[in-house]
């Protein structure tokens, strides 16, 4: 959604509490790698009914964009509602090097740190930010002490089970193994002959349960972070997951090939992916895999996406039994999207719509909330302004992002609706009708442009040549997005 916002939010009669006496409870879930691919977005195959029941009876967002297509930089993001504006803020490291070394003060740290600053009880379990347990240490170091948000909760926990960091966990075969124990000799996918707790993301369940029991008898407000870990390399899954699909009729990619009329910097050899040595293919922009093998990791993927789907589904069941669901606005934030061998990428890590949308659903408690499908545009970092406007919290800290209530009320459109994003040296900006993204390189083409009139369109011709109206047009606009971040380089 577009802003060129830096004061303080000013909120103008759309405060949800307006007419409430108690403060709602929040309970945050981020879902790793989670792009669009739900039963909600209209993807029938997929087996996904507890977060598609959310979305029915809450706000489905159809046009969340995230700031930056990799985890941590993205969570830095939504985080601060501030977009990029040094290279550190595009990288895995942004909340270390930004958040985890700062004393305390009366500027939050982050939203969350916003809630507990109001007299909110806040518990992280799982990646929130972007370590797997909340603490700073590296996939194959010793845990530490060191929070990565110091300041942000009350109570931080995490249950690494028998891998026993939360590296291990997070990378975690059914053995007790993971992907740095077995030196990366491992398959991007696994079918585990086990109960949903024969993985880290079980346990995480099942400690949250036990959290929102606790949070119950205190009787405290609360913000609750749940982190899960699918559907994340590896595509890890119970085999019962796997079982509620018929892996034949699974449909590929229909935009397997590179982009007409672009330079393939642009997008990636999919080398996150290809880490995992015993990988039936290789993926890359030389060729695509063979249909079968991208029916086997959509299988897994989707696998992956119904084990947390359950998980999902147990804590809005106990949230029901405590009572809880009367009072509490649930949200579920994919922190970035996957190329499922689009564009011939297997991964994240592109400026195109793939790495870029992510699932956004709002289940509010409220009546004013209920049963909306928001089309609007908006971004990662006009969540933290909207969760305090609608637990009607007072802003202290300007951010980029702005609240987007109004459209969960009324539909409200704005002006300019438009996103922007940032990686690969390149700003994308999306707006109703197009994406334009401009690359800081030498390297040509550095300008795309893609049409998205029809929806749902594939990105796969850059038609910025033959439309230098449309690019005159729109270059004013992307260019109120440009951070200062980038410089042309080679």
């Amino acid at each position: 959604m577009f802003k060129y916002f830096t004061g303080l939010f000013l909120m103008i009669g759309l405060t949800s509490l307006s007419a409430q006496t108690e403060k709602p409870n929040v309970l945050f879930i981020c879902v790793d790698d989670l792009r669009t691919e739900l039963g909600a977005y209209g993807k029938h195959y997929v087996k996904s009914p507890n977060m598609d029941a959310l979305a029915k009876s809450g706000a489905l967002f159809t046009n969340h964009y995230v700031q930056v297509p990799t985890c941590g930089a993205s969570r830095h993001a939504i985080l601060t509602g501030m977009r990029p504006s040094k290279p550190v803020h595009l990288s895995n490291n942004a909340i270390v090097e930004e958040l985890s070394i700062k004393t305390e003060s009366s500027v939050p740290e982050t939203f969350i740190h916003r809630f507990k600053q109001a007299g909110y009880h806040t518990v992280g379990i799982g990646k929130i930010s972007h370590s797997a347990d909340g603490y700073v240490y590296g996939y194959e170091e010793e845990p530490t002490t060191k929070k990565e948000l110091p300041h942000s909760w009350s109570d931080l926990a995490f249950d690494s089970g028998k891998w026993k960091t939360g590296w291990n966990a997070f990378f975690a075969y059914e053995s007790g193994e993971n992907r740095q124990s077995l030196k990366k000799q491992v398959k991007p996918y696994e079918a585990g002959e086990t109960d949903d707790q024969g993985y880290p993301d079980g346990l995480t369940t099942n400690l949250a349960i036990s959290k929102l029991k606790e949070l119950k008898k205190n009787g405290e407000p609360f913000f609750m972070g749940v982190g899960f870990f699918k559907p994340h390399l590896p595509f890890n899954a119970p085999k019962k997951y796997w079982d509620l699909y018929n892996e034949e009729n699974l449909p590929v990619s229909t935009n397997p090939n590179i982009p007409e009329n672009i330079n393939q910097k642009s997008l990636h050899a999919s080398s996150e992916f290809n880490q995992y040595a015993l990988g039936e293919e290789k993926a890359g922009l030389d060729k695509q895999v063979s249909d079968a093998y991208a029916r086997k990791l959509k299988h897994a993927y989707l696998a992956s996406i119904s084990y947390i789907d359950a998980q999902i589904g147990r804590l809005y069941q106990q949230l029901k039994e405590l009572e809880l669901d009367k009072n509490t606005i649930i949200v579920i934030w994919g922190d970035h999207g996957w190329h499922l061998g689009d564009q011939r990428v297997w991964g994240k890590h592109t400026l195109f719509e793939n790495a870029l949308k992510s699932t956004l659903i709002i289940n509010s408690p409220y009546s004013q909330h209920k049963a909306k499908k928001v089309r609007a545009i908006v971004e990662s970092v006009d969540i933290y302004p909207t969760l305090l406007d609608m637990c009607g919290i007072e802003q202290t800290k300007s951010t980029d992002g702005e609240s987007f209530e109004k459209h969960i009320k009324y539909n409200i459109p704005d002006t300019e609706e438009v996103a922007y994003s940032y990686f690969k040296n390149g700003i994308s900006m999306r707006t109703k009708t197009y994406r334009l993204t401009k690359y800081f390189r030498k390297d040509q083409p550095d300008i795309e442009l893609y049409d998205h009139h029809k929806g749902n369109a594939k990105e796969d011709k850059n038609i910025a040549k033959e439309n230098p109206e449309i690019i005159k047009e729109l270059m004013p606009l992307l260019e109120k997005g440009d951070t200062g971040l980038f410089t042309v380089s080679e």
